[in-house]
């Protein structure tokens, strides 16, 4: 098939400007290698096509070979390749040999080279080619893979990798890649074009992201009957937060049912401006990812999409997802690199995996831009590395050869093994197996560009950051964050000066019963928000709860009860 004939402005019409950018790079130097970084959902794939077809067009190259980490993006960068008139093969196999003559190229897995290197050694040797490298940082997930891309590429004529992620965890270099030492004798991978997340977001090319952490007491029982518990947002060891972490996630505790009630609630005011917005959850292993579908059925009276790595129709699931409307889809670990669903505006973080690689790929499911404004929200447990990462989110990363792996990294390798285990094994090494005995969840803190807006329990933060608008630039959501701030810190001041006023004074002033009823009313119409019980019921359940005549006749201290007792129910308390 003949590649459609277009010139190079129209080629580049309609290109951002690091595509275009990007691609006056690459041609004013024309280097065999070429390894362009850019943040999920900046749209790298529009970049390499066009270049391909540029390429093609000068007859540079006869032939183009992509090179995927999953089975679904070679079907993407077929569909792709099409609009730009590019016919790719996306379902060759090593067992056929040839290449049918309708096509100029094709699309094959990185475990597709390596269980046979010499088949496409000689299919690149047979016409001048272009390799396209997706993400290439996976070439290095196991050095047999890394070894075949070397053996079955080394002959192109031109090579072009791609990653929004150039960093791994471990030390296996990636094929094709420079990598020069700094000023310390250290070998950083070298990139010949980048587009960090903060340029991105600052040129309206990806969505702003707010990450809600949520914290909570944990308990569970180990296999020796040993009762230990923990809370999840405090200091911890890496044993007692690893298993914490799990217990949090476990669905048969009430951790992971009431982030996903608070999630849905975050999508359903997304969806007032986005009709179809939808939300992924993250999980560990298959069996709590078809156990988080039927939390999801009973909040929402609707089941999710489930995919799973093992499953032979996880593609044609994703693509019926993502062309519909349905509210939720709940992914297995490394199946969410594979995820390209650009209506997906809410998330939950439900697994235990916490190297920077995943954190950076997982967050890049829900930043890819439909029209200005939009904005992602992200739900996550309450622990540091996460957070870190979280608040890191422009930061640039490099892949670092001369290093020792530390002891609380993973390895890549390992997790395309555990994810498709039916029970998942958390990061933080071997634990004896437990029962989850409780496992509440409270709001934390929201983040944002860097900045943290921290919650405090009972309060209505956690609403004010739910009902945020789905539609709002970077600035905007910003200045509404910052501005909560200053409200919740001047009521943090205005309590302390009436905690120091005299006792006798305190009760015996009609405006500490006016300031007690209205912190009281504001609970209550939290409650209610949360609940959907009336103001009236919320206040009888009060008065059952803890005596007393109606708020009209109660005593400051009576109120104070009700409010104590009103935050402890927030909180999952009794």
């Amino acid at each position: 098939m003949t590649v459609v004939q277009t010139t190079t402005e129209e080629r580049l019409s309609g290109l951002r400007v690091w595509q275009r950018e990007a691609f006056e790079e690459y041609f004013r130097r024309e280097p065999r290698d070429f390894l362009a970084v850019a943040t999920p959902g900046a749209g790298k794939t529009t970049f390499a096509l066009t270049l391909a077809s540029e390429l093609l067009q000068r007859r540079t190259v006869r032939a183009v070979t992509i090179v995927c980490p999953t089975e679904h993006l070679k079907k993407q960068w077929a569909e792709a390749a099409a609009r730009f008139g590019i016919p790719i093969d996306p379902d060759f196999r090593n067992g056929q040999g040839a290449l049918g003559r309708q096509y100029t190229g094709a699309a094959v897995t990185y475990a597709q080279v390596a269980a046979h290197p010499m088949l496409h050694r000689n299919r690149t040797e047979a016409r001048k080619t272009l390799v396209i490298f997706d993400e290439v940082h996976h070439a290095g997930d196991a050095l047999s893979w890394g070894d075949a891309a070397r053996e079955a590429f080394d002959p192109a004529t031109r090579r072009l990798s791609l990653t929004g992620t150039p960093f791994r965890s471990d030390v296996n270099p990636i094929p094709f890649v420079d990598y020069v030492q700094d000023a310390a004798g250290v070998r950083r991978c070298s990139w010949d074009y980048s587009y960090g997340y903060g340029p991105a977001l600052a040129d309206g090319v990806v969505r702003p992201v707010i990450f809600m952490a949520y914290s909570g007491e944990m308990r569970w029982r180990t296999r020796a009957g040993d009762e230990l518990a923990a809370r999840l947002g405090e200091p911890l060891t890496q044993d007692a937060l690893s298993q914490a972490w799990r217990a949090a996630l476990d669905p048969k505790g009430d951790w992971i049912k009431r982030v996903l009630q608070a999630a849905d609630r975050r999508l359903t005011e997304v969806r007032k401006t986005h009709p179809d917005a939808g939300g992924l959850v993250i999980a560990s292993d298959h069996e709590n990812a078809r156990a988080y579908s039927r939390i999801l059925r009973q909040i929402t009276g609707k089941g999710a999409t489930v995919v799973l790595s093992d499953d032979p129709t996880a593609s044609k699931k994703i693509t019926r997802f993502a062309n519909g409307d349905d509210r939720w889809m709940v992914a297995v670990r490394m199946v969410s690199e594979g995820v390209d669903v650009p209506r997906l505006m809410v998330g939950v973080y439900a697994t235990s995996t916490s190297t920077a690689l995943f954190f950076a790929q997982a967050i890049g499911r829900f930043v890819r831009v439909r029209k200005r404004g939009e904005v992602a929200s992200v739900f996550l447990p309450s622990v540091p590395t996460l957070l870190d990462f979280a608040g890191e989110m422009e930061r640039e990363r490099d892949h670092v050869l001369d290093r020792t792996p530390g002891d609380d990294e993973y390895p890549e390798e390992e997790l395309l093994k555990e994810a498709r285990k039916k029970r998942d094994s958390p990061d933080a090494g071997e634990e004896l197996p437990f029962e989850t005995m409780e496992a509440s969840a409270e709001f934390d803190r929201a983040l944002f560009d860097g900045a943290e807006y921290g919650g405090i329990p009972g309060s209505t933060e956690e609403e004010d950051f739910l009902g945020l608008p789905g539609l709002l630039e970077p600035q905007q959501v910003a200045q509404l964050l910052r501005k909560r701030k200053d409200q919740i810190k001047a009521g943090e001041i205005k309590a302390r000066k009436r905690q120091e006023e005299p006792a006798a004074a305190e009760g015996s002033t009609h405006e500490v019963l006016a300031d007690l009823r209205r912190e009281l009313s504001g609970l209550v119409g939290a409650w209610h928000h949360r609940t959907g019980k009336p103001h009236g019921v919320i206040h009888n359940e009060l008065r059952r709860a803890c005596g007393g005549p109606p708020v009209a006749q109660a005593t400051p201290e009576q109120i104070r009860e009700r409010i104590a007792k009103l935050r402890t129910w927030a909180v999952g308390g009794r």
